[in-house]
């Protein structure tokens, strides 16, 4: 069956940006550069009329964004460094750097970490839909571990895993201002953001989600948490913080704009510090379990250094 047209219908949530910008925070899955072109093709309708990427764009203002379907893509193999953690003959667990997509999808048909997979293991478990072994995913913007399955028992055996909640994932996150308690647990259903459906919320009728976490450190303005999400929800971790009212630093989605430019302007980062920190799960074919860890990568291990240097 041929992919549709797809429609986005999106209610501006804050005054003061141009619509280009307003989009690429809205509709991260999409390029600042595909967003243009979209506009460029009168395919982004601001108030019912067809508007430039300069135009401003006020809070409560609606957005229609219509994405044609894109033409279908062979997903080749590219040669791309890749930091493996752990290796053995049944998975692999890579660091996912920033700015690396995991699935090939439109506008991101290169690049990915499914085309590096290939490239080094062109006989890794394809799974039901292709995917070149991978059992889960994680941002974009997001660094840190995911795990590959490189044979179909071993795709089967992680995501039975994953989906008896087997899995431990704990995430090392710099949000804004301090949590309620040193320690505590996050029970709120997660679901399509009703204003705008490219965003999740908490939301009643939401999919039950539970995160818990750990404050490491104070830092001042900022504290360093590691999350656990106990359940998979997208952008789960996220959305909770968010919601608990310590946004993600950095996060162009779920934090409000001014944390986004004080945060690239004080401290330089130019991304949300969110890090997939910690992975143990029971390796396949056996009652091993396995824990692997990947350090803070340098931009972000930068911020925590400044902001060390900053209380003395």
């Amino acid at each position: 069956m041929a992919e549709k047209e797809q429609v986005v219908h999106l209610q501006v949530d804050e005054s003061g940006e141009r619509l280009d910008r307003y989009l690429a925070r809205a509709l991260p899955a999409l390029s600042r550069s595909q967003i243009q072109r979209l506009i460029r093709q009168g395919l982004v309708v601001l108030e019912g009329q067809a508007a430039k990427p300069s135009a401003p764009v006020g809070e409560g203002m609606r957005v229609v964004v219509h994405i044609p379907p894109a033409p279908a893509e062979q997903v080749l193999p590219q040669s791309i460094p890749l930091d493996v953690v752990y290796e053995d003959e049944a998975l692999l667990v890579v660091n996912k750097p920033v700015g690396m997509v995991v699935h090939p999808s439109p506008g991101h048909s290169q690049g990915t970490l499914v085309n590096a997979l290939l490239a080094r293991y062109p006989h890794l478990a394809a799974g039901d839909e292709g995917r070149a072994g991978i059992v889960h995913r994680l941002d974009r913007d997001t660094s840190g571990l995911i795990i590959v399955g490189k044979t179909e028992a071993a795709l089967k055996h992680l995501r039975q895993q994953f989906k008896m909640r087997k899995v431990e994932k704990t995430y090392l996150a710099l949000v804004h201002g301090r949590p309620p308690a040193p320690e505590g647990i996050i029970e709120a259903p997660v679901g399509r953001d009703p204003r705008q459906r490219q965003r999740m919320a908490v939301v009643s009728g939401g999919r039950a989600a539970r995160t818990r976490y750990v404050l490491r450190e104070d830092l001042g303005e900022y504290s360093l948490l590691a999350a656990s999400p106990e359940t998979g929800r997208t952008h789960q971790v996220r959305v909770h913080l968010a919601w608990l009212g310590v946004p993600v630093a950095g996060d162009r989605v779920y934090g409000p704009q001014r944390n986004v430019r004080r945060v690239r302007n004080d401290l330089g980062l130019e991304r949300q510090f969110l890090h997939a920190w910690r992975l143990s799960f029971e390796r396949p074919g056996s009652r091993e379990r396995l824990a692997l860890e990947a350090p803070l990568p340098p931009d972000l291990q930068r911020v925590i250094d400044a902001l060390h240097g900053a209380r003395g």
